[in-house]
């Protein structure tokens, strides 16, 4: 059936944006932030909100908390209210919204809407803890945690799954996203590749000696194995991120690992323009990290699994595709020992790796790109979801040029 003509613009609608937590500025920040802006009107309900973490672009908005904000420390112990969170997003009133947007990565698709409201979820990785990272989590657990996690996740599944049913259409951040997505729910979804303002960076005249890892300290981001690496090559490691694996971390380092902490984005986009390449080994859902390196004319040494294989173009000897033409190097199993290989032979080639082709590559994932496919995706199924209600318009967000730096 021919699609309906869209008659009003967006900005005619009441639109509400729902994310997990605003407790930091990562990437699913950086999405909610161009959700804000293709639709400036929305108002944003968060299960916990840290005003001097979140950016300004984000504070424009109005934001509505939950419950849990309330509690002493919320923002520091946020990760521990988790068998609440169900409770907590059930709780606000989305009565009146045309359309609502969840940003997910937990549970926050789990909002009750109106029949008259279309729920657009852009899904960042089905919540990992309760899926395919479940017996990862287990076994880092103390002995109190492995004794009541089979029971806390067994209920978070069955509520995962039924909250699912609540999203009217599913976007996914990639196509690793989208099989967990197709797996988990036996739903499918559009896959939109998250925004990288590719303007914030660029690339240098020269570089430096060091290499560079940035994340999140959670064990699967999997720095340990980066850390034991240069342990064993003794090349200069820059380190950041924070989080609750820093100190166990620290003490494994020798002395040429640095742990810089959080670094502003400013700083961050001088350290990634001199590295010599940045280690990268977690499975991720997707990643900007790499993008960001690669958005800074600087390779990439990836773990080849999940959202890694969608984002970086990976040298392979063997197949006959150069480092010319290539954004970085793949090692396959998630070790110390294939790590170690696969800097040293990055080394090898280190010098044939083109800081054009590797900037070209990552703009095909600039934020203009989301904006406007996003924006086609939610007009287009507004006027499905609404067909049978009359006609709406809606304005398709137009590409922006985006100039270099």
């Amino acid at each position: 059936m021919e699609s309906l003509r869209i008659m009003n613009s967006l900005d005619k609608l009441r639109i509400a944006l729902v994310h997990y937590w605003l407790v930091s500025h990562r990437g699913g920040e950086r999405v909610l932030e161009a959700l804000g802006q293709i639709l400036p009107q929305a108002d944003i309900f968060t299960l916990f909100y840290d005003a001097a973490r979140t950016s300004s672009s984000i504070r424009q908005h109005r934001i509505q908390t939950s419950f849990l904000q309330r509690l002493p420390f919320s923002s520091r112990w946020y990760r521990s209210c988790l068998p609440a969170l169900p409770l907590a997003l059930e709780a606000f009133d989305l009565g009146g919204y045309d359309l609502v947007v969840s940003s997910e990565s937990g549970p926050a698709k789990g909002v009750l809407t109106d029949p008259e409201t279309c729920h657009i979820c852009y899904c960042h990785t089905p919540m990992r803890y309760v899926w395919n990272l479940y017996y990862e989590y287990r076994a880092r657990a103390n002995w109190l945690e492995r004794l009541t996690l089979p029971f806390v996740v067994h209920y978070l599944r069955q509520w995962d799954l039924t909250s699912a049913s609540r999203v009217d259409y599913f976007v996914a951040n990639s196509r690793n996203t989208a099989r967990r997505i197709r797996k988990f729910y036996r739903r499918e979804s559009r896959v939109i590749y998250p925004p990288l303002e590719v303007s914030r960076f660029s690339v240098a005249a020269s570089t430096e000696s060091y290499y560079l890892a940035v994340g999140e300290m959670v064990p699967y981001k999997r720095l340990d194995l980066a850390i034991e690496a240069f342990n064993r090559v003794g090349g200069k490691l820059l380190v950041v991120g924070e989080g609750p694996e820093l100190r166990g971390w620290r003490r494994l380092a020798k002395g040429n690992v640095e742990f810089l902490g959080h670094i502003a984005d400013e700083p961050l986009a001088e350290l990634y323009s001199r590295c010599r390449a940045l280690i990268f080994p977690a499975e991720e859902d997707f990643g900007i990290i790499p993008l960001e390196a690669q958005a800074s004319g600087r390779p990439v040494i990836a773990y080849g699994k999940g959202g890694a294989l969608e984002t970086v173009v990976g040298y392979k000897p063997e197949s006959g595709i150069g480092p010319e033409n290539s954004t970085g190097v793949f090692f396959t199993r998630q070790t110390v020992d294939a790590l170690v290989d696969a800097v040293r032979l990055f080394e090898s080639v280190e010098h044939r790796f083109n800081t054009v082709f590797i900037r070209a590559h990552a703009k095909r994932f600039d934020v203009t790109r989301f904006k406007t496919e996003m924006g086609e995706f939610i007009c287009e199924k507004m006027a499905e979801f609404r067909r049978d209600a009359g006609l709406i318009e809606c304005r398709i967000p137009q590409t922006i040029e985006v100039s270099e730096r």
